[in-house]
């Protein structure tokens, strides 16, 4: 028989684990498992076993390699297996530690799970009143005491986002605190999820409605992500910019800063013009950009290559692809409240080759100055 599991993630850990009590007390035979990454500097993982009546099982996962992450990866697998060969279980909630992210969690249960698991949903649960607070903090997550191994990098802001963006489905807890302006921001970051309200009744259901790990990851690949749209609502803006000539590298390099800080969340995918080959992926949230390759542009390889790229990425290239670009060009989505679209636009515009650059053509843009390549050049 098997196993139905639920990834239930997210910032919020009040939230967090009132959507993990409603799922235990509305669906009969439930079960819920946490890895509490606190006691990393420990050198162990605790694990915790529970249902609606109370604790069930406890035991600790050694780190690996000082990786708080890995030992939780390491040992879910296994320990799924375990509740699954119980047979009592009808589904089994993993609610991941404040800072881990589902992706990871959600592709190693659809890999190995095998016959005894099958992930039917990942859910992040949200307090609309701390999503701009938590979007907007720049914090190192060590500095927050968050980070899950001593090589992490992350940020509040960033790891915060991508909980948020990866999730089909968003838990929102009643909050006073929050208003129309925090609701707006919320469906302006991620406008396809379906939200979903505790005391609803709708979790329920939402946790077997089934999940895809290779869509949801196609929908966070730079080249073909489902951006969201134009809008404004509330106080709250989304700008959507898109062009075809390729950025000045030195003017980007020069804005970087300002446009890093512009908009509560920021990403998309864009090209310089002394690189023409490389897709490059924008992503920035609480005042921090990451800018990194993506890969090639489809336009930039031989046909014989296509044959190796995944299908919806050649149908997302098609549907915008331009004669003589390809499916090269820029796509920018800001979102913000309070968003002053006409001076971002201008920022932005400054940036991209002028007319005069541009007419000297592809051999001369690769002879501009490179202030990024240094770093994009960087293993």
């Amino acid at each position: 028989m098997t196993l139905p599991v639920v990834i239930v993630g997210g910032l919020h850990g009040d939230a967090r684990r009132r959507v993990v009590r409603e799922l235990l007390d509305t669906v009969p035979g439930s079960v819920a498992l946490h890895h509490d990454l606190s006691t990393a500097a420990g050198g162990t993982v605790r694990r915790l076993v529970h249902d609606a009546s109370g604790e069930l099982s406890r035991g600790e996962a050694p780190l690996v390699g000082g990786c708080a992450c890995c030992a939780l990866r390491q040992d879910l697998v296994p320990e799924l297996w375990r509740i699954a060969a119980d047979g009592t279980a009808r589904l089994a909630v993993v609610e991941l530690w404040d800072s881990v992210e589902p992706r990871a969690t959600a592709e190693l249960v659809a890999a190995h799970g095998g016959e005894a698991l099958e992930l039917t949903n990942v859910i992040t649960a949200v307090d609309p009143a701390l999503v701009l607070p938590c979007l907007a903090n720049g914090d190192d997550l060590a500095e927050a005491g968050l980070a899950t191994a001593a090589t992490d990098r992350r940020t509040v802001g960033d790891t915060w986002a991508r909980q948020l963006e990866y999730a089909p489905v968003l838990a929102l807890v009643d909050s006073a605190a929050a208003g129309a302006e925090d609701l707006a921001l919320l469906a302006q970051l991620h406008p396809t999820a379906r939200r979903a309200e505790t005391g609803s009744g709708e979790l329920a259901r939402l946790a077997f409605a089934g999940f895809d790990p290779e869509a949801a990851a196609a929908a966070q690949h730079p080249a073909c992500a489902l951006l969201p749209q134009d809008a404004d609502e509330a106080g709250v803006a989304t700008l959507v910019w898109r062009r075809l000539r390729p950025f000045h590298p030195e003017r980007l390099h020069e804005a970087l800063e300002d446009l890093s800080r512009v908009a509560a969340r920021s990403r998309g995918r864009f090209w310089l013009a002394d690189r023409p080959d490389t897709l490059l992926a924008w992503e920035a949230a609480g005042g921090a950009l990451c800018v990194e390759s993506g890969g090639p542009w489809l336009a930039s390889l031989p046909d014989a290559a296509w044959e190796m790229v995944a299908p919806v990425r050649r149908a997302a290239a098609a549907l915008a692809w331009h004669p003589e670009h390809g499916d090269r060009c820029q796509h920018l989505v800001f979102t913000s409240p309070g968003l002053d679209r006409e001076a971002l636009t201008r920022v932005l515009e400054r940036c991209l080759l002028t007319d005069e650059e541009y007419a000297a053509g592809p051999e001369s843009w690769k002879r501009l100055p490179a202030p990024l390549g240094a770093f994009l050049d960087h293993p």
